[in-house]
């Protein structure tokens, strides 16, 4: 690939981390924290390929001042350029965020915490992350969560029995190493649920725990009074599953 083609390729892929870093299409790649890093990366891959168009052109006008014939040895193929395929799908076709089909077929990733902040008091309903209620529930017998009301929210994934789980990915750095949390429910729930569909749940805390049929990890249960479909959050995937 000759200077001129590289310059586009890089230009362009730098183009698209840009496109990516001002948009939520980052998301479905790092998590929410790396947007900062993807703008410098698109920078910078911009200004390379500006520096080095600049430095082929100001080599070829040197060659061409001194009087220097120029040949062209080693043409480039054409199908080089279907190098710039992958970077055009970037833009053009976002994957979609990890789902059912990937929390199905990996064991639960719930870790011991390091520790458990302290919840908000009072009657208000209590909003909780799915790892913050599962770690919460297995490695401090849920505490501070009972006769509290909860509201949880994540997508439904079912295992082969049909037994249904409220999920969250989480990711350590990007979708690469995404891995799952999961609850799974009980009382109220509802009697048809469909894989990928974004539920928050109204429910209360219950010591009963089953095993990850994938890994053997522990899975909490939630007693469900409520549950109600909602959209897809900006973010999909959980930041906080590991903290």
């Amino acid at each position: 690939m000759n200077r001129l083609a590289q310059s586009a390729l890089l230009f362009l892929l730098g183009a698209t981390l840009l496109h990516a870093g001002t948009t939520d299409l980052y998301l479905r790649y790092v998590k929410e924290g790396l947007r900062p890093l993807v703008l410098l990366a698109g920078a910078v891959l911009i200004v390379t390929a500006a520096a080095t168009l600049w430095y082929d052109r100001r080599g070829a006008s040197t060659t061409h001042d001194r009087g220097t014939p120029t040949h062209d040895h080693h043409r480039e193929p054409r199908v080089s350029w279907l190098l710039t395929l992958p970077v055009l799908a970037l833009i053009l076709v976002a994957p979609p965020a990890l789902g059912s089909y990937s929390a199905a077929h990996t064991g639960t990733a719930l870790t011991k915490p390091f520790g458990f902040p302290a919840l908000p008091t009072g009657d208000a309903p209590l909003h909780l992350a799915v790892a913050d209620y599962a770690g919460r529930a297995i490695y401090d017998d849920g505490r501070a969560l009972r006769d509290r009301e909860l509201k949880i929210t994540g997508f439904v994934t079912l295992d082969r029995e049909g037994a249904p789980y409220l999920v969250r990915m989480g990711l350590n750095c990007c979708a690469a190493d995404a891995q799952p949390v999961k609850i799974a429910l009980t009382g109220n729930v509802p009697p048809v649920l469909r894989p990928d569909t974004w539920l928050e749940i109204t429910g209360t805390y219950t010591p009963r725990r089953t095993k990850d049929p994938v890994n053997d990890g522990p899975i909490p249960y939630l007693e469900v009074t409520t549950a109600r479909p909602v959209p897809t959050p900006h973010d999909p995937y959980d930041e906080t599953w590991n903290t």
